[in-house]
């Protein structure tokens, strides 16, 4: 039996509430926002993203939030095979 995750959401700059087991990550050279399952950290590649991310800026991010500056395709297309599962 399995179950599928939620697709991840865009979300305009002006939402501010983010759903309760959601988390708001910022992506890209436009910080565009994004509000993805909670379930996703726990997923290697998303492990694998943020641990690539962590390496090359740390932690300091000037949002306030989860700052993922790949690009936003390259984004999409992890979180798309997250959604398969």
């Amino acid at each position: 039996m399995g179950f599928r995750l939620p697709a991840i959401r865009r979300a305009s700059s002006k939402a501010v509430n983010v759903p309760k087991g959601y988390l708001a990550v910022y992506v890209g050279e436009k910080m565009k926002r994004f509000v993805i399952p909670m379930s996703y950290l726990n997923q290697l590649s998303f492990q694998d993203l943020l641990g690539q991310v962590e390496e090359e800026f740390g932690y300091d991010h000037p949002m306030g939030g989860l700052t993922i500056p790949c690009t936003e395709d390259a984004f999409l297309h992890i979180t798309s095979r997250l959604n398969g599962l």
